[in-house]
């Protein structure tokens, strides 16, 4: 069985964050154009991105360039446009929404179904693996089970699962709730984050449920570090961290998380996996997913379609941290005496959750033993949890720069009667040689062994490490230290050479013709079809029908129009589903409400279909 590669795919909202995350262990990194990418806030010049990929191909690390929005009829040229300068640039493949995307006149650059397609089902699957597309990006929503359903309907495509980051509530790409409540589109990249407000739940009584608004559509964050071999067995071949527009610290300390996480599990099976990429990454910190930004964490429905564990955030969307002691008093000059689980030092970020559930953040100012002194006045109360949320002293860690190397063995030897040649053989496995002449053959008066292993191990400012130096053959030669240097230096030239030219891109996989639309002979605005060249894919492939156009192209938006499809469910989050008997103790309908933007109110009604075990929500 030929070994299955793992890929760790890291997010950038920068060239420079995309550096780190590589330097860090990253075996691909995907990053935003300066168009058509779905976070609006995250773009880079092509020029940045070219040179990002030529520090990246060194490594055989790959570069995904995101244009995962939908695309409007008269940008289809400028999609065109950017797609051929991202396959000038380097990029390996690019991630995609819009079908248009295949009728496009692209050169042959790999294509990527973005988690914006909605990939639920094998059969949907399956048709997009016809259609051509190299690789595809998975819901988080989907068990084990599914996804190795998906995997067994399309074995010769590999996915991509995401392992760590925020999480969307509704089934991405199926999220019109911020582009209908104000106009900003999520398969625009535009998304206004609708999920993450304070909502009041009022019950089929119009009675507000608890004492306060509570962020019901706001989720933990995704953690799956303790599942990355059941993902892989169930057929996840790249784990994705979601994060581009997290900062560049978040991005190192994940990214290394993951990494060593997964090494430990290749090392283990090196006859069935194998790394994606070369060189190794030396790591000037611990890595810790509890040091960064995460409202809690969740697996989500991985290993149960319906888990008994909370998802939800609702006290707060913001950062909580990792919890670290509980107050046992407030001293009348406002310093707080806590029995503490680890030492705090001064400029920490701590918060806690008030009586009525607010979260209260605040700095300290300075810390002594078990005393804190806040920068601001807080009363949390006796027994008062406290959650750092900001740790002063990682900081300081992580941002010292990972670096990473690629090892390499030489073996030196003499050519004829007065040459020298080097052999140079690296972690991308390539193997190269080079020689120079008019160098003597004289006997040394010592040993050269040490001084000649010390001239070829002078790699300082390059990527390359040192490995096993044989010199055997020529210890006894006398070789002079500047002839030994010249022919390090056009060795490790050649050696660059070699790799830039040897460097493979996936290409674009062809599109069958006779495969065929899985759901029927027509579209809904759900499909998210927005211009004629994607409606042209629908029709070459069975859609005989009526093809709705996306709402964000509509010429008018239906009445009370469902705006979320989500696996999570508010009931269930509430104890309170109507498949178990204390579903009866919040009658319904449910609807939400929350103050928007130009003080207009956001009235959502929730519909639960029990039988699918799925939750719609209905803007009023």
């Amino acid at each position: 069985m030929t070994p299955r590669h793992i890929e760790l795919l890291a997010p950038a909202r920068t060239a420079d964050i995309a550096r780190a995350a590589i330097d860090c262990g990253a075996d691909a990194v995907y990053i935003g154009a300066d168009r058509f990418g779905a976070r609006a806030a995250a773009t880079n010049t092509v020029d940045e991105i070219a040179r990002l990929c030529d520090y990246a191909h060194r490594f055989r690390v790959r570069i995904y360039a995101t244009l995962n929005t939908i695309i409007y009829e008269d940008e289809l040229r400028q999609a065109e446009l950017l797609a051929k300068r991202l396959w000038k640039a380097g990029v390996d493949a690019l991630i995609v929404q819009d079908m248009a995307m295949l009728r496009l006149d692209l050169p042959p650059i790999a294509l990527h179904a973005s988690t914006q397609c909605d990939i639920r089902t094998a059969e949907k699957a399956r048709f997009l693996a016809a259609l051509g597309f190299s690789q595809l990006v998975l819901p988080r929503e989907l068990t084990l089970d599914e996804i190795k359903e998906i995997h067994d309907a399309a074995p010769d495509t590999p996915l991509e699962a995401f392992v760590h980051g925020a999480l969307c509530v509704s089934y991405s790409g199926d999220c019109q709730a911020s582009y209908v409540a104000g106009g900003r589109s999520a398969n625009r990249g535009e998304c206004a984050q609708i999920c993450r407000l304070p909502f009041t739940l009022t019950d089929g009584n119009g009675k507000a449920f608890g004492d306060m608004p509570r962020h019901y559509l706001s989720l933990r964050d995704l953690r799956r570090a303790e599942a990355l071999l059941p993902m892989i067995e169930a057929g996840v071949s790249s784990f994705k961290i979601e994060g581009r527009l997290k900062d560049e610290s978040y991005v190192k300390n994940v990214t290394a998380y993951y990494r060593q996480a997964i090494d430990k599990i290749i090392d283990k099976n090196p006859d069935i996996y194998l790394r994606s990429s070369a060189g190794e990454s030396a790591i000037p910190f611990t890595p810790s997913l509890e040091k960064s930004f995460n409202r809690g964490f969740t697996p989500y429905f991985l290993t149960n379609g319906r888990p008994d564990m909370k998802m939800a955030s609702m006290l707060t969307p913001k950062s909580q941290g990792e919890k670290v002691g509980k107050v046992k008093s407030v001293k009348p000059d406002g310093s707080i005496i806590a029995a503490l689980d680890t030492p705090l030092a001064n400029g920490d970020g701590l918060g806690y959750f008030d009586p009525t559930g607010r979260f209260t953040g605040f700095r300290v100012n300075r810390v002594e033993g078990s005393r804190i002194f806040p920068a601001t006045r807080v009363s949390p109360r006796s027994g008062t949890v406290l959650y750092r949320n900001s740790d002063m002293e990682f900081e300081r860690e992580s941002s010292r720069a990972a670096t990473r190397t690629l090892l390499v063995d030489m073996a030196l030897r003499a050519v004829g009667s007065d040459g020298i040649a080097l052999n140079l053989t690296d972690a991308r496995g390539i193997n190269i040689s080079t020689a120079i002449y008019g160098v003597g053959h004289d006997m040394a008066r010592t040993p050269q062994t040490d001084a000649q292993q010390r001239v070829l191990a002078k790699l300082g400012g390059t990527i390359y490490q040192a490995g096993e130096i044989d010199n055997s053959s020529t210890s006894d030669i006398f070789i002079p230290a500047s002839a030994l240097t010249s022919l390090r230096r056009n060795a490790f030239a050649l050696l660059d050479r070699t790799a830039a030219i040897t460097y493979r891109r996936d290409m674009r996989r062809k599109e069958n013709p006779d495969t065929m639309w899985p759901a029927g002979t027509s579209l809904s605005r759900h499909d998210n079809v927005a211009n004629t060249l994607a409606c042209q894919v629908y029709r070459d492939h069975g859609v005989s029908g009526k093809i709705s156009p996306a709402t964000e192209t509509a010429p008018r938006i239906e009445e009370n129009p469902t705006v979320m499809t989500t696996r999570y469910c508010v009931r269930r989050e509430l104890g309170a589903c109507l498949r178990t008997p204390s579903g009866a103790s919040l009658k319904g309908p449910l609807t939400l409400t929350a103050d928007i933007a130009g003080g207009r109110r956001l009235t959502l009604r929730l519909d639960f279909d029990c039988t699918a075990c799925r939750m719609k929500v209905v803007k009023l």
